[in-house]
């Protein structure tokens, strides 16, 4: 619980200084935030939480290096109560799935009014959880209709691997990307193509382009 007085401190995590520099101008229009440090990849979000000890981490899906979800999962394994909230353009509700999963509070969309930031990250920090309106009622939809489609059964790690996969990396690429050996990526690769019934990694790519999770 935040005291009268104090305010939110922020880690803002986007690889575009352009945008950092225009949310922290929104985000310091209220006396009761302030950024204390940004990241502009993965990886350095990571080190920077432990180093500042933030209130709330305000994450970026798409990063270079490691990707926001990987992120995510790094700081919630430092920190279990550690509050997240990703600030995106990635609108399919595949996305919002994994960020949940990984351990972040909220979800809300770039596309969402200015202010909206504002009170996703107030709510949050009150312990309390954010979605975008419209994503919500779109999960819920899709569930009620039993359509949330073949990547539920995959894990956060699994998702990012099937992403990396679909967009052209291979198998070594993936490998020094995540920091992980050659031969649990290889693993990874089999498992995420079993589950979803393919058998190479173009048919993953083209899974990927008709679920709106890579553009053609």
């Amino acid at each position: 619980m935040q005291s009268v007085n104090k305010k939110i401190r922020i880690l803002l995590v986007d690889d575009h200084a352009v945008v950092r520099a225009g949310y922290q101008m929104l985000l310091e229009q209220s006396d009761k935030l302030e950024i204390v440090a940004e990241a502009s990849s993965g990886e350095q979000a990571s080190k920077l939480f432990t180093d500042v000890d933030p209130d709330i981490v305000v994450m970026d899906l798409s990063l270079p290096g490691i990707s926001g979800l990987e992120a995510i999962r790094r700081i919630i394994r430092k920190d279990p109560n550690a509050k997240v909230l990703v600030f995106t353009m990635h609108e399919d509700t595949v996305f919002v799935d994994q960020a949940l999963r990984a351990g972040a509070r909220g979800y809300l969309s770039k596309s969402s009014a200015p202010k909206t930031l504002i009170k996703a990250i107030e709510e949050i920090a009150r312990g309390g959880v954010y979605i975008d309106d419209r994503l919500v009622q779109h999960l819920a939809f899709q569930k009620a209709r039993d359509e949330i489609g073949p990547f539920s059964s995959l894990s956060t790690r699994e998702f990012e691997i099937f992403c990396l996969l679909a967009e052209g990396l291979n198998t070594n690429e993936i490998a020094a990307r995540l920091s992980i050996g050659y031969k649990t990526v290889a693993n990874y690769s089999s498992q995420i193509k079993n589950k979803l019934q393919v058998n190479t990694t173009a048919e993953l790519a083209r899974l990927a382009i008709r679920h709106n999770i890579l553009q053609a």
